[in-house]
């Protein structure tokens, strides 16, 4: 048996037609750049997640990075997040000049941790990021009282959990300013880069619209310095028609995630945790085992394809060398980091696939 660890190819052949269909209206339509099925896609987005205002753009890097300059961030600025997410979160702060911040994670759940937020505010900081981390929301009620009591804006990167939801809300709508991707293996994937913001604030959503188009406030009239953020038209049109499908693709991989729960109780690993206040998109499902390397090789000669999410925390990298944060700073983090592994999680693996790679764990 062969796995794959995604399954676009199979996702695509399921909705080839409508795809296709509308990937080509565009071409004959030739309105490539914010042509009407931005619009549509916007509008869709609205509806789906209950947020006031949906932004396209062009990638969920560039969504953070959109979503900070909004709050107006600064050289010398702080901004706290996780160390144990993608470089993305922290990279679009020091791309800003700012300084990201770390803060350990909740050993469960592997998001940040909201009881040590607060010991590592000063003056400078201006924000928090928490990472919607495999699909799920961090604890945001804890997250936004923190940011209260001390007037901090809070931007969720929700670019692994589109769709998942934190008490009832979509987490598109958690924080000041949210943040998605739409990179092709995420949950809602586009066959190419792309992301979207989502805002309640109206004065938030027209900046950052305006800050995707180089600042422009009218045609060649610039209010502010921004940059090309804007999403591809095509790619507007492919998610178009996922977005259709989207709650059925979200169950199929809750089905798929209670599967492996079921199968791997009986194993020796530490599987992932989901709060009862919570659902997730699943866009990983994560195990922590030890000896990885041996285990992601013997599973690599039953071709069976796995991933780690991710090798090594941020504090660590480097690109962060100048933050001076030494090893064992952040110890739940690093420890995760040796441990984690990424089995096959797409809405297609059926049972005997699951059980396949169960077998050879």
């Amino acid at each position: 048996m062969k796995i794959d660890f995604a399954n676009l190819q199979y996702q695509h052949a399921l909705y080839q037609d409508e795809i296709e269909q509308a990937v080509i209206k565009v071409m004959r339509n030739c309105n490539f750049i914010m042509g009407e099925e931005i619009t549509q896609l916007e509008d869709s987005l609205k509806t789906y997640t209950g947020a006031k205002h949906a932004i396209s753009c062009s990638s969920g890097t560039d969504a953070l990075l959109l979503a900070m300059m909004a709050l107006d961030i600064k050289p010398g600025d702080e901004i706290i997040t996780t160390p144990f997410t993608f470089i993305a979160t922290a990279e679009t702060i020091a791309f800003l000049g700012a300084k990201p911040v770390f803060v350990d994670i909740d050993e469960l759940t592997y998001n940040i941790d909201p009881s040590k937020i607060e010991a590592v505010i000063t003056e400078r900081t201006k924000a928090i990021i928490p990472v919607s981390l495999y699909g799920q929301p961090a604890d945001m009620d804890a997250i936004q009282a923190v940011a209260k009591k001390y007037s901090l804006k809070v931007i969720l990167d929700g670019a692994q959990s589109f769709g998942s939801t934190y008490k009832g809300k979509t987490d598109s709508t958690l924080g000041d300013i949210s943040c998605t991707s739409f990179f092709p293996a995420k949950p809602l994937g586009c066959y190419g880069d792309g992301g979207a913001i989502f805002t309640d604030d109206d004065a938030f959503a027209e900046k950052m619209k305006s800050l995707r188009l180089h600042g422009q406030s009218k045609r060649y009239h610039h209010q502010y310095i921004g940059l090309g953020g804007r999403f591809d038209t095509i790619q507007a049109a492919v998610l178009n028609v996922k977005l259709k499908y989207y709650k059925k693709d979200l169950a199929l991989r809750q089905t798929v995630a209670t599967r492996y729960t079921k199968a791997l109780s009986n194993k020796n690993y530490i599987l992932p945790m989901v709060k009862s206040d919570c659902t997730s998109s699943w866009a990983q499902y994560s195990i922590r085992v030890q000896n990885r390397e041996a285990l992601q090789m013997r599973l690599k000669e039953a071709n069976i394809p796995t991933a780690v999410h991710y090798p090594m925390p941020l504090h660590l990298q480097e690109c962060f060398n100048y933050l001076r944060y030494e090893k064992g700073a952040f110890p739940i983090s690093e420890k995760v980091s040796q441990e984690i592994m990424s089995l096959p999680m797409n809405p297609f693996l059926n049972e005997d696939e699951i059980m396949y790679i169960v077998s050879h764990l």
